[in-house]
């Protein structure tokens, strides 16, 4: 096979593309990534059944006069170096204008906090609960868009998708890449408009969120010995084996989340040679 040939594959077989004009969108972005796109063009001009497809007076490429600079042009740009982000696709249906993106990574825990709404394929975080892992973490906003779950492509998703495959990754961390309401100049990525538009009409009280609220400054620290005790939530313990290596988080994470005990509000103090856990309210060490 010949690289073209790779580069159409890939192309026919992206996720995030629906539409012809979105994956000759992408289509081009994968030919200036891999210095192919002088070689598509001239696999167009040397192709008359391919021709067939482009106007002669309006088409570059069907036009003598136009086709041969232009595709010397092309040559040109092959020699430039191109790092596009193919990942960020899902919106090459709309438009050549690209959002913001954001990889979150998270913990595994039992509710992320995050409302979701669907609408023509795409999944809208429409709330963060409050003292949520999502909220805590400080990364979603309301308004966003999830494209992706561990790698798996959300474009195009149907209703309770996104709940579909965070099931099959229970006890696992979790990446979501996020596509941010907001673009590079702080106004909104216009694309959304009209998805926005329609949660507004059918969510009255929707507002997208700006930024995330400020942590109290007066918000007690407790300190001991000089050093700072870390407040969290204790969800149980586990037994492992004698081996404490990070590959036992895997095992680990779901046989807590599996024994379902109440949480327990803890103090959680790092010294040099140990750790040590203990109840906030009673100081009671819980282990060490």
């Amino acid at each position: 096979r010949t690289l073209l040939s790779i580069m159409i594959e890939k192309t026919s077989s992206c996720e995030k593309v629906l539409t012809v004009q979105g994956r000759g969108r992408y289509f081009l972005r994968l030919a200036l990534n891999g210095k192919l796109l002088a070689v598509a063009v001239q696999q167009l001009i040397r192709t008359p059944r391919l021709l067939e497809c482009y106007d002669p007076i309006a088409s570059i490429l069907n036009n003598e006069e136009f086709s041969e600079p232009f595709f010397s042009m092309m040559l040109v740009v092959t020699e430039m170096n191109f790092s596009l982000d193919l990942q960020n696709s899902s919106f090459l249906d709309e438009s050549w204008q690209l959002p913001i993106c954001q990889i979150y990574e998270t913990v595994p825990c039992r509710e992320l906090g995050m409302v979701l709404r669907y609408l023509n394929g795409r999944i809208f975080i429409i709330g963060v609960l409050p003292k949520s892992q999502a909220e805590v973490d400080e990364v979603v906003l309301v308004g966003d868009v999830i494209d992706e779950i561990n790698g798996s492509s959300l474009r195009n998703a149907c209703n309770g998708q996104a709940g579909s495959v965070l099931q099959k990754l229970k006890g696992k961390p979790l990446s979501f890449r996020l596509i941010r309401w907001k673009w590079h100049d702080g106004g909104m990525f216009k694309p959304l408009l009209p998805y926005l538009k329609v949660l507004r009409g059918k969510i009255p009280s929707f507002q997208l969120q700006h930024e995330h609220k400020p942590k109290e400054e007066n918000e007690e620290r407790s300190l001991q010995g000089g050093r700072l005790l870390y407040n969290l939530w204790y969800l149980g313990q586990a037994n492992v084996g004698k081996y404490g290596g990070k590959d036992v988080l895997d095992i680990g994470i779901p046989m807590v989340l599996d024994k379902h005990l109440p949480q327990q509000e803890i103090l959680f103090d790092v010294k040099e040679t140990e750790v040590i856990v203990q109840h906030k309210t009673t100081s009671k060490v819980l282990f060490r």
